[in-house]
Formats: C-alpha cells, sequence, structure tokens
C-alpha cells in the first residue's frame, strides 16, 4: 500500500502538465554512447531468457538504507545481488527509506552506521545512490524524502564509508514543472560548497515526464544545472497510471512502446548521458496503479520489449507481445 501511494503522488506532479504533446524523436548519435539496463526489484528476471538475450550488463535496486540491519530487508537485497551477481552485472545500489519507518528520515549518523554495514556486506557492489529519487517530497503519512541540505550530507556520509565507490551525487525526478527541481539542485551544490566535499562526478535523473511526452527540454535544462555525466537511473514508458494514462483497452502498451524508443533517441542525442536504466522489467496487473513494466504480471514481453530489444541489437526479437 505504501509502494502503491508513493507511485501516485509521485506520477501525480510528473502528469500535472497534461496530455503528451506531440513532437519529434531527437536523432541519436548512434546507442553506444551509452550503456542500457534495467532497474527491477524482482530476481526471477535473471533467469528469464527474454532478459538473458538483451545482453545487458548493468542493473539498478533500489535498497532501504537500513537494510542491513533488518533481516527482512537484508535476505530481500541479497537474494537479489546474489542473482545479478551470477549473471555478471555491474549493480547500482539506490538507498531509500526504511520499510519499516518510511515516514522518518535517519540521522546523518544512523544513515552512515547503515549504509556503512551494507557496503561491507556486499564487497563486490561499488555504485551507489545516497537516496532514491530524493526531490520527490514527503507524502504525509506515507513517506518522509530529504531536503536538498540532509541529501548532501547523506551523500557526504556515503562518499566517506565507500571511498573507491561511484557514487552519484543526487538522483532527481524532473517533473512537468521543473522550477522545483532545479532549486534543489541548487541547493544540493551550495550545501556540498559548504560542507567542502567532493563535488559528484555523476548524477542521476528519472526522465518520466519528458519521455512519456515525448519531449526534450526538461533533460537538456537538468543536464545543465547538474553539470558532469548524468545517468538516467529511471526511465520508461507508463503502460497504465489511473486515468492519467488508462489502458482500458490496451492502448497503454503502444503508448508505451513509443516512449521507450524516444528515450533511446533522447540519450542518444547527449553526449553527457552514459547510462540508461529501463523501470522496470516486472509488469502489474490490471488493477495495478502505476505500471511502466516491460513485462506483464505473468513475465510475458510487451510491445515495449520489442522496441528494447531491438534498440540493442539483440537476436529473436520477433516476439509474440501480450496484450496486456
Amino acid at each position: 500500500m505504501i509502494a502503491l501511494l508513493a507511485a501516485a503522488a509521485l506520477f501525480a506532479g510528473i502528469l500535472a502538465a497534461g496530455a503528451p504533446a506531440a513532437t519529434r524523436s531527437p536523432s541519436a548519435h548512434g546507442a553506444a554512447s551509452f550503456m542500457t539496463g534495467i532497474g527491477d526489484e524482482h530476481p526471477e528476471m535473471f533467469t528469464d531468457p527474454l532478459w538473458l538475450q538483451l545482453h545487458t550488463q548493468i542493473v539498478r535496486y533500489i535498497a532501504p538504507y537500513d537494510a542491513a540491519v533488518q533481516p527482512f530487508s537484508l535476505a530481500e537485497a541479497r537474494r537479489w545481488i546474489e542473482a545479478a551477481e551470477a549473471r555478471h552485472q555491474k549493480i547500482l545500489v539506490a538507498f531509500y527509506h526504511s520499510e519499516y519507518t518510511p515516514t522518518r528520515l535517519p540521522s546523518v549518523a544512523t544513515y552512515k552506521r547503515d549504509v556503512q554495514k551494507f557496503v561491507r556486506l556486499f564487497p563486490h557492489v561499488t555504485e551507489y545512490q545516497s537516496w532514491d529519487e530524493a526531490n520527490r517530497g514527503n507524502i504525509p503519512g506515507v513517506l518522509a524524502s530529504p531536503s536538498a541540505t540532509l541529501d548532501a550530507r547523506y551523500y557526504q556520509a556515503l562518499i566517506r564509508v565507500c571511498h573507491d565507490c561511484t557514487v552519484t551525487g543526487l538522483d532527481v525526478l524532473d517533473q512537468a514543472y521543473i522550477e522545483p527541481t532545479l532549486n534543489y539542485i541548487y541547493e544540493f551544490r551550495q550545501e556540498i560548497y559548504r560542507l567542502e566535499t567532493i563535488m559528484p562526478r555523476v548524477s542521476g535523473v528519472h526522465d518520466y515526464s519528458d519521455v512519456n511526452r515525448e519531449e526534450g527540454w526538461r533533460t537538456r535544462e537538468l543536464i545543465r544545472a547538474l553539470g558532469g555525466e548524468v545517468w538516467l537511473t529511471e526511465t520508461g514508458g507508463i503502460v497504465q497510471f489511473g486515468g492519467y494514462f488508462p489502458n482500458r483497452h490496451g492502448e497503454g502498451l503502444p503508448r508505451a512502446a513509443k516512449a521507450i524508443k524516444f528515450v533511446f533517441g533522447l540519450a542518444g542525442s547527449h553526449a553527457k548521458i552514459k547510462r540508461l536504466y529501463l523501470f522496470d522489467w516486472t509488469g502489474g496487473t490490471p488493477r495495478t496503479r502505476f505500471d511502466a513494466g516491460i513485462m506483464d504480471a505473468r513475465y510475458r514481453p510487451r510491445p515495449g520489449y520489442v522496441v528494447l530489444c531491438r534498440a540493442l541489437h539483440a537476436a529473436r526479437c520477433n516476439v509474440r507481445t501480450s496484450g496486456r
């Protein structure tokens, strides 16, 4: 229920500006300019023949910041990470709120202690994000998000306990109106200067608003504000989101596939974009409020899978797709 309510609040901001505008897809400079992977929390993905034939090398996992000290969260993380490592994947872990106290943010000392334990438990994971979608904002009674100042301190704590890791400095959602996101980036960078901490070399962006409207200006603005290298750590086509993007008669499936095609062109048109993580592999049921799955709930490929497969030049892309 927490996840569903969080998704609803998050994407209400994305969709506030109305229907997608009809724009032309940017021309790619070549798919080799960036790496492509999948973000998902279900280890079943790693045994799926349809995933295996994509031959991707990077994956993303969202873990509670306190996973190392919570047995259930740790067991889930361990199962997923071990499955990914068995397939020789480069793993990016994004820390997030606790599953047990989602409305309470940890102190910097608690955060540092818990993530240090996680880092020590998984020595082969060397890529991290200090907080997933940090600028999401608080959802009363559901979850809390850090201020830009606090997020900068989490980032500082993480790089201190993982000296040889690649840590993205920010992981932000573009939103339909990006002014609050730009302000968040500015405040974060100001705090980094004040703390005399190393400025992040890599930043993460979730550009759902851009790709589902087939626009690119938000991404350009965020790249300019962030500076340095950018990873699209969450992106993809929305199959279903309440009444905003319905899938009553299957109309969400071609719409999501079109968005996936657009994001490849968008990423290829920006030299600073070095990675693209589609979210997510595992789709929902007709009753799921937010669904951006490349597969349906029964792991049958949707049209978006064919777009992804062809974009990666993988073999056997002509598969029978699901109508759900």
